[in-house]
């Protein structure tokens, strides 16, 4: 066997590469990952190159690790900030590093690509001296999934770290009054009263799969996305290319929830499906109404989620808002592999005691969900 280190997806035909998937896991397709290099949402200007690791055999492809060189740590959502500011002040190149991530994408999911394990296993072995040999400081395995994590606890220089998110659980309920039911008096009114403010603006909403949209569509579904950037001063991560490459690569799993005053839209929200998982990606809204955000991005995935059997809806990273609404806190893990002893030392005892305070915070959040008791 041997490893190909490639910096474009487009070195590998799409079957060869989504045969490596077990799981429908949209964010890890080649359709998903070759739109955001093909568009330049990815690319050295944006202080991200593809590095892609490809196991072969005889010439074919049995294993991969999507990785990229990175010299910055914005569009990761495990942030280590912190250690790079450390390193600077003690005098340590953090960058470039290596993460082996979806970009822009805080999803939990598989990191190795194989259909036998033990191929994906042996590219993460060579990782560490590939870091060496390239003078990279750092390795990333962000938001991974439970069954490399068994494997990952096992392995020397591996660092394991615990953050939180929100996702709601769709417990096969008829309906949203179903689910509502099972909340509390206090926390039902509240969600219906929600509903009723965004229904009496005259909003309505329109939900649309990938091939039903056209290029007006997504030129409405880009301005809004980049509108959450702009209103903060920022950049968006993702080009308007982006969004045409991805439905004309993998439209089946789009799906997008316009809002509209009248018949004219407002708001999007922007999702990916796959398997029993609903996945809130991006949102955005051209003037300010009230509840819309919570309508638009929790309430009508909830709907959606109920309507199609859909069992779990995970509606981004952040926001506490979401546990009032009943989305569960998740623990999720992300592994880091630091060449510099100091600096592994000093984050090892970090990590030792931010999980401490994650686990804690997740207990705390469980207890304030709105269910009822008993």
């Amino acid at each position: 066997m041997s490893v190909r280190i490639i910096s474009s997806l487009a070195d590998v035909l799409p079957d060869q590469w989504d045969r490596l998937l077990d799981a429908p896991q949209p964010f890890l397709r080649h359709g998903f990952l070759s739109a955001l290099e093909d568009s330049g949402s990815l690319g050295p200007q944006s202080g991200w190159r593809a590095e892609h690791r490809l196991l072969e055999q005889d010439g074919q492809l049995v294993a991969a690790l999507p990785a990229y060189r990175k010299w910055h740590s914005y569009g990761e959502y495990v942030f280590d900030h912190g250690w790079a500011d450390a390193c600077r002040r003690a005098g340590i190149a953090y960058y470039p590093k290596l993460l082996c991530a979806v970009p822009f994408s805080p999803v939990t999911g598989p990191r190795l690509l194989a259909r036998n394990p033990g191929d994906g296993l042996a590219l993460l072995r060579e990782l560490p001296g590939y870091l060496q040999a390239e003078g990279l400081s750092s390795a990333h395995l962000n938001f991974t999934e439970p069954a490399l994590d068994e494997h990952m606890r096992g392995q020397v220089g591996w660092l394991e770290r615990l953050g939180c998110q929100y996702h709601w659980h769709n417990r096969g309920y008829r309906d949203f009054q179903d689910f509502l039911d099972t909340l509390s008096s206090r926390k039902r009114k509240q969600m219906r009263k929600e509903r009723e403010q965004v229904a009496a603006q005259g909003m309505v909403f329109d939900w649309r799969e990938g091939h039903e949209l056209n290029e007006r569509d997504w030129d409405f579904v880009y301005l809004c996305y980049a509108n959450t950037y702009a209103v903060r001063g920022q950049s968006p991560y993702l080009t308007r290319e982006f969004f045409s490459l991805l439905a004309e690569r993998m439209p089946e799993m789009i799906r997008v929830v316009f809002a509209l005053q009248g018949s004219r839209p407002v708001a999007m929200a922007f999702s990916l499906v796959g398997g029993d998982s609903l996945y809130g990606r991006y949102w955005g809204c051209l003037a300010e109404f009230d509840r819309l955000h919570f309508e638009t991005c929790f309430y009508q995935g909830m709907d959606y989620a109920i309507a199609k059997g859909i069992k779990r809806f995970d509606a981004g990273a952040q926001g506490e808002h979401k546990l009032i609404r009943g989305f569960e806190p998740t623990i999720t893990r992300s592994w880091h592999y630091l060449t510099h002893p100091g600096l592994e030392a000093a984050v090892r005892e970090f990590l030792e005691q931010e999980r401490v305070g994650v686990v804690a915070y997740a207990e705390e959040a469980r207890a304030a969900l709105p269910y009822r008791q008993g």
